[in-house]
């Protein structure tokens, strides 16, 4: 699982009937300084994803992916999906150990 903050949604005029219910999600990944509470911290090089949402995370929210075929895993039906929110995270509690 992956950490990223959610920095808008996407709107479809249209969608597969299995998207019933949930929604799309533009997510940039976080880097270690930012999972570590450094706010200010620069949003690092990589590239934003369109994450499936079925558990109403919103802009601002840091939440947890997963992508590959590990993100089409809770569909009972294959469904083209590169990434799903697994977790909304509510606090990130991070001590890296000192080198």
């Amino acid at each position: 699982m992956k950490l990223g903050k959610v920095i808008g949604n996407v709107t479809l005029s249209e969608q597969d009937p299995a998207y019933q219910g949930a929604r799309f999600l533009v997510v940039h990944p976080m880097s270690r300084e930012q999972i570590g509470g450094a706010e200010d911290a620069p949003m690092i090089k990589a590239n934003t994803l369109v994450v499936y949402d079925d558990l109403g995370a919103g802009v601002g929210h840091i939440i947890g992916y997963v992508e590959g075929a590990e993100a089409t895993a809770p569909f009972p039906q294959p469904t083209p999906v590169d990434a799903i929110n697994a977790a909304i995270m509510d606090e990130i509690f991070y001590n890296p150990p000192s080198v």
